[in-house]
């Protein structure tokens, strides 16, 4: 008779395997706006169009492209820090709090957009995943993800007049759509096990 030997290969924490996650998800990014500054920027066309049907393709795109590596930068900490809270609720959480973003901050970008112009850039994640840590606690009631939504609130509370139609050339759009979907996301997922 034989058993299975037990296992000697432990799976990494659950820290590390968000940090990694979370660096090669912004990787991932500068590696994009890379390719697309080698491009001459004509990676930029890919974003949301609003109501136009070429633009509709943006809502699968935008999040992943910036204007320029100014931009990009602008949301690095914030994607960094905001994702890796959520990881540490699993990767499968996070895949699914990020879809539910991305899809409804894309559409709703493309539903309300100004006419002639585009769209584009992770701030909708950014916003969407600000909400949903804000949120979590509320509709899980657990302390600790209160706590986290508390401190969360502290550092980047007041992206949120971002939301707002306050500076001319940035996608409030985006803003207040992917923060609706991160609001959703937090009342979906708040007791589910995923």
């Amino acid at each position: 008779m034989s058993i299975p030997a037990p296992s000697r290969h432990r799976s990494q924490p659950l820290w590390l395997t968000a940090a990694v996650v979370i660096l090669g998800f912004v990787a991932g990014l500068y590696l994009i706006e890379g390719i697309d500054t080698a491009l001459g920027n004509r990676l930029d066309g890919y974003g949301v169009i609003p109501r136009e049907p070429e633009g509709f393709d943006g809502i699968l795109f935008a999040p992943l492209l910036h204007v320029g590596w100014v931009h990009l930068l602008a949301n690095t900490v914030p994607l960094l820090v905001l994702g890796y809270l959520i990881l540490l609720s699993g990767i499968a959480r996070w895949a699914a709090v990020t879809a539910v973003v991305w899809l409804i901050g894309g559409f709703g970008t493309w539903l309300t957009g100004a006419d002639n112009s585009i769209h584009l850039g992770a701030s909708v994640l950014v916003f969407g995943w600000l909400v949903y840590l804000l949120l979590r606690g509320i509709f899980t009631r657990r302390l600790g993800q209160v706590l986290i939504g508390v401190v969360v609130m502290f550092f980047y509370g007041g992206a949120l007049w971002g939301v707002l139609p306050v500076q001319e050339g940035i996608s409030w759009q985006a803003h207040l759509f992917g923060a609706v979907g991160g609001g959703l996301a937090a009342r979906w997922f708040a007791n589910r096990d995923i």
